[in-house]
């Protein structure tokens, strides 16, 4: 039988538990709560019409033979029909010694059904259907209400799989090439890798040369060189030569498989943070047991009838669960969500959203989430006697048909700047160097410092060595074998990043740089942003380790990030904050995703959290607060003064408390 525990299990579903829970279909569990929600209603009007409380409150008299038994019939069916969730999750949160809220609604509505089908055969008493019914009804809706508003999170682990392609080019002896599944490759097969491709295993490059985007895989920005005897790591994408690797590693030894493990551990090992309303309703269950036996206790030793002291045992049991609970917090939810969703915030888990209130440090990666992961033109210094446009246009005219990211960054400089492109007329790219082509009848050059330094041209080495210092990549414009000048370039920075941090500070909250990028980078950009504190070069599985040092000085900590590098941090964070434009894999990992990729969004999630929380503060309040007033009373407190609590009053005080939760979650503002 599907059933979703409450929030805080319903979680854990989304966040680790692998084997099963997550491939339950998150609208089909709306749709089994909403169906269940109205057939117990449906089957509730006729238990309340039936039931001898109801019918005294209200003075009036609907009696026929054998009425009592179709009553039971009905409440039975509500009970094991409409209750079955909160069972099943009840023996759940018991199995896992974390009672919460199905185990105080399963002890309220196993108590009520038991007692009162003891009446109907015989006990003496007055039976608890109507208030079983109507209990069942509340969570069901409640349940409903919250489910359908924090969206279902799938599995992080399944969209890394997708990364690795299935298929790769084997080559065998005789240099024959024929297309197997990667899962049948061996160490030491050859494999052949295509411009465009995806790296299929990890394994040494045998033959080619080319450039290899990691930035997925490592957070590097700029495309990585690679050559004969260099690694390749399986998911990173080839771009300009074609290449054969020999297999190295294959299977859970590659570099992708580790971070899914790493992805796995994380989440596995995850808090099981309860949010709060479970964990109000952990104290009701111990307050409903405990005050429950005492009650039945008193009246015995009293010396009243065992039934009597039975009815007021179980009068409070029933009591301490109110129906406005179920209610309390899935409407704050229900409007908070929907409020975060048009600020293009996605709540994925809403006790470590809760828990963002308390946030000491925010930790960023850089690549995609401070910087816009594409290069931009910083500089551009011509050689003496050229102008700065001059060489922008001989460089972008040849520029405009590769398909590099630094090409981009140079067309779209010269685009915005107006500058008119000359006609290509041939072009070749040079791996590792550059590129090289005639334009306009001239021989174009936009090439390394490797190749300008060969030829023997002489340029302002302090220039080149100031700007790559600040970590930027320069690239020479030669035309006609004479240096016309160079062009430096750099992962340009957000401009929003830079707001985002200020508000940080003001906050008091700690900001970090976390990215696999090269020092000099790290550093430039840190100091454009005013970033407290950066750690630059750090692999995937050290970035997830330097988060759980963070979190050993005590901190509360939010990890934002875009890439599969980022997944295992983003799980290890007390919350995992993905950038919309990242990739699936960060998404999956983290525990809320931000829309529109602006890092002051991280402010927002903040603010709506310390909101959210005072609102469900307020309204636990509400829905337990009538406890303080009414267990006492039911207890029977003032019976010696002819004052004891009726199921009829505790019912009208029940409801006016569900109404006040139901308005003031309402009352929530962005």
């Amino acid at each position: 039988m599907e059933h979703e525990h409450h929030q805080h299990e319903h979680e854990e579903h989304d966040h680790g538990d692998h084997e099963g829970h997550d491939h339950h279909d998150h609208g089909a569990m709306v749709e089994d709560f909403k169906k269940r929600f109205y057939i117990s209603l449906v089957a509730t009007i006729p238990i309340l019409l039936l039931s001898p409380m109801i019918q005294d409150f209200i003075g009036f008299d609907w009696t026929f033979p054998y009425d009592q038994y179709v009553l039971f019939l009905l409440a039975t069916f509500v009970f094991f029909y409409g209750g079955w969730p909160f069972l099943t999750g009840a023996k759940d949160e018991l199995k896992q010694k974390s009672p919460g809220m199905m185990t105080l609604i399963g002890l309220a509505i196993a108590v009520a059904y038991l007692y009162s089908s003891l009446v109907v055969f015989g006990l003496q008493g007055r039976n608890f259907f109507w208030e079983l019914a109507t209990l069942v009804d509340i969570m069901l809706l409640g349940h409903w209400i919250e489910m359908k508003s924090v969206m279902g999170a799938s599995n992080a682990l399944e969209e890394l799989v997708k990364l690795m392609p299935n298929e790769a080019h084997k080559v065998d002896q005789d240099g024959n090439v024929e297309d197997v599944e990667v899962s049948k490759l061996q160490e030491g097969d050859h494999v052949l890798v295509k411009p465009g491709e995806k790296i299929p295993v990890d394994g040494q490059i045998i033959d080619g040369k080319t450039t290899i985007d990691e930035s997925m895989l490592t957070g590097e920005s700029v495309p990585v060189e690679k050559g004969e005897g260099e690694e390749a790591i399986g998911g990173a994408v080839n771009q300009e030569g074609s290449v054969t690797i020999s297999v190295e590693k294959t299977g859970d030894d590659t570099y992708l498989s580790q971070v899914i493990q790493l992805v796995k551990e994380a989440q596995d090992s995850k808090s099981k943070t309860q949010d709060i309303s479970n964990r109000a309703a952990k104290w009701l269950f111990y307050l409903a047991l405990g005050s429950g036996l005492l009650t039945f206790i008193i009246w015995l030793a009293l010396g009243f009838p065992l039934d009597v002291a039975m009815e007021r045992m179980v009068t409070v049991m029933v009591i301490t669960c109110p129906h406005a609970l179920g209610l309390a917090a899935p409407l704050v939810v229900a409007v908070s969500t929907s409020i975060s969703a048009k600020k293009g915030l996605l709540i994925r888990n809403r006790a470590n959203f809760e828990g963002a209130r308390q946030l000491n440090a925010v930790v960023f990666d850089k690549t995609g989430t401070l910087t816009k992961g594409e290069f931009g033109v910083t500089d551009i210094i011509p050689v003496e006697g050229h102008e700065e446009q001059e060489v922008l246009q001989w460089a972008a005219s040849l520029e405009q048909n590769s398909e590099h990211p630094l090409a981009a960054g140079i067309v779209e400089k010269a685009k915005k700047d107006s500058v008119s492109l000359k006609s290509i007329e041939e072009f070749e790219s040079l791996t590792g160097k550059g590129l090289r082509g005639t334009v306009d009848g001239h021989e174009v050059n936009v090439v390394s410092p490797g190749f300008v330094d060969d030829r023997g041209y002489t340029y302002d080495q302090q220039v080149f060595a100031d700007l790559s210092e600040e970590g930027k990549t320069v690239v020479f414009v030669v035309v006609n074998e004479e240096l016309f000048g160079m062009i430096a370039l750099a992962d340009i920075v957000r401009e929003d990043a830079k707001e985002a941090i200020d508000a940080l500070k003001e906050l008091d909250v700690h900001s970090i740089m976390l990215t696999g990028d090269n020092q000099k980078v790290a550093d430039w950009v840190a100091n454009q942003l005013g970033i407290d504190e950066v750690y630059a070069e750090v692999l995937p599985d050290q970035k997830a380790e330097q988060v759980k040092k963070i979190k050993e000085k005590g901190w509360k900590v939010a990890m934002t990030g875009d890439g599969v590098n980022d997944a295992p941090a983003l799980a290890t964070a007390d919350l995992g904050v993905a950038i919309g434009t990242g990739t699936d894999v960060a998404m999956e990992s983290a525990d809320i995703v931000l829309v529109k990729s602006n890092p002051k969004d991280v402010l927002s999630i903040m603010e709506l959290s310390k909101k959210t929380y005072r609102k469900m503060i307020q309204n636990l309040w509400w829905a337990a607060g009538y406890n303080i007033l009414a267990i006492p009373l039911a207890a029977g407190v003032l019976a010696p003064i002819g004052v004891i609590l009726s199921p009829a009053v505790g019912a009208v005080l029940m409801s006016l408390s569900t109404v006040v939760v139901a308005v003031n979650a309402k009352l929530l503002k962005a």
